[in-house]
């Protein structure tokens, strides 16, 4: 039981209460791999919901010409995230807010990526699809919108460096799902 307690008191430290999920980079080769999964061309708008240090704004903006924002609660993160754009010369393409993803504005995305938890997601999921136009696309790393909402694609992969991965895609077709 001591050590259930201890297990429990360790997630709620990587987790903390307003937060969607812990700060775990997605490794560039994942990256580039929800961007190529998304297709994402130079007319997108790519949102990032929990973009810790602004790699995949960052990346779409740099290798597609698309522009990005990227949103995350942790004020140190935004920091990051800005100095990384400035640092790949992409910081006219896009933006970091300070900003809850629970209650942002993300209409104008036509892109949304994910890497939080499925619990997360699921309560992303109404407001993704009440918001986002038909034709948007969502990728979420790791983890699914719940067996309510089956992915359009589903992509697995080895990386590189031996790590198994899933990626999801879904579709927005005007269908609002709770």
């Amino acid at each position: 039981m001591a050590l259930l307690s201890l297990t429990l008191a360790a997630v709620a430290l990587l987790v903390p209460a307003q937060s969607l999920a812990p700060y775990v980079p997605s490794p560039p080769e994942v990256v580039d791999r929800m961007l190529t999964l998304a297709g994402v061309t130079p007319q997108d708008v790519v949102y990032d919901l929990g973009c810790g240090d602004g790699r995949i704004p960052i990346a779409a903006a740099k290798k597609y010409g698309a522009r990005g924002v990227g949103l995350d609660i942790d004020p140190r993160r935004i920091e990051e995230a800005r100095a990384n754009a400035r640092a790949a010369g992409v910081e006219h393409l896009v933006e970091f807010r300070l900003e809850d993803v629970m209650t942002a504005d993300v209409s104008q995305a036509s892109v949304v990526t994910l890497y939080l938890l499925s619990s997360s997601n699921a309560k992303l999921r109404p407001m993704l699809t009440k918001t986002l136009r038909p034709g948007a696309r969502i990728v979420s790393h790791a983890f699914s919108m719940g067996a309510e909402w089956p992915a359009d694609t589903v992509d697995h992969f080895v990386t590189s460096a031996g790590d198994e991965i899933t990626l999801y895609l879904w579709k927005v077709d005007g269908q609002v799902r709770h």
